[in-house]
């Protein structure tokens, strides 16, 4: 039968008010155009459903039956339309985020501890995993998004960049490179150099980088994460190259101490000309996210930018 839900609420407006007038009052429209719902409704089921006179309508036989039952089951439809457009302007659940190392590390700890500040109610976990796998969590469904470094592959992902973030070099503050407020790319041929491994979304940056501006450094060590470089610059066995947002805000107090002190510890120069990573938030193609998944799509987004301007 292709009946309407137009029409169904029709006939309960017209059985319940026993006037097609008023029914037409109470939904808004023309009474020609309830009677027309009415009258498509019998004709859709085979059954005349109102006894109508010119003083009053009647339900029949069929017609109480069907609004006994008709009338609890759009009131279960209402109820359950309200829960669902709820949801627009919910902000309580779980959303499920996996993000690169670095990313993991020094951008969302702060994102989720602002999403506990502006919606308690919001539960943000962490998959905290290489940039391939992240790839692969998003594209399986098992989180709501990641935040990667622009992927070489995304023509099957919605992509956004967020942040446009510049590399620089970690050296030894008694390194003679820690003397040049800014270090040209050129300037690390011959070097060894302490980077981080090709599981990494930086990686092919900084190795078409070096190559670009024919820095032929020798690579001693490839690691997964930015604390062991640190470990291993500190002791001498190279320099680095990582995202700024790698670099701790404190390195700049330790300097000056150190200068006093005459001690070595680690320091940044901003390498030139200026090489960025694009920082995305990526989902699947055709993958409406949740209202609560979005709310924390716009927080990353926001926090980013705050970060690297802080």
């Amino acid at each position: 039968m292709n009946i309407s839900l137009r029409q169904l609420r029709a006939f309960v407006a017209v059985a319940q008010s026993s006037s097609f007038s008023r029914a037409a009052d109470a939904l808004a429209l023309t009474q020609p155009a309830v009677s027309r719902n009415v009258t498509d409704l019998e004709q859709a089921m085979g059954l005349l459903l109102l006894h109508r006179t010119t003083r009053e309508v009647e339900l029949t036989e069929a017609g109480r039956l069907l609004l006994g039952n008709l009338s609890r089951v759009l009131e279960d439809l209402d109820a359950c339309l309200l829960e669902v457009q709820g949801l627009a302007t919910q902000r309580k659940g779980r959303v499920k985020v996996a993000s690169s190392p670095t990313l993991s590390a020094h951008l969302m700890p702060q994102c989720i501890a602002r999403g506990r500040q502006q919606s308690p109610g919001v539960n943000i976990q962490l998959l905290d995993r290489i940039q391939s796998d992240v790839l692969l969590s998003v594209r399986s469904g098992e989180v709501d998004f990641g935040v990667v470094i622009d992927p070489s592959e995304k023509q099957d992902l919605h992509a956004q960049s967020i942040l446009a973030e510049p590399f620089c070099l970690v050296c030894l503050s008694s390194h003679d490179l820690a003397r040049k407020k800014e270090v040209h790319w050129a300037r690390l041929a011959g070097e060894y150099l302490v980077l981080l491994d090709h599981a990494s979304g930086s990686r092919r940056l900084i190795d078409a980088a070096l190559q670009a501006h024919g820095a032929a450094a020798s690579v001693v060590q490839e690691v997964g994460h930015t604390t062991t470089i640190y470990s291993m610059v500190q002791q001498g066995l190279g320099l680095s190259v990582v995202p700024r947002l790698a670099i701790p805000s404190a390195w700049a107090a330790q300097a000056a101490t150190a200068a006093v002190a005459g001690s070595a510890v680690l320091v940044s120069r901003p390498l030139v000309p200026r090489v960025q990573r694009s920082i995305m938030l990526v989902k699947r193609q055709q993958r409406e996210l949740s209202p609560v998944a979005h709310l924390v799509w716009d927080l990353i987004a926001a926090e980013a930018v705050s970060l690297l301007d802080g």
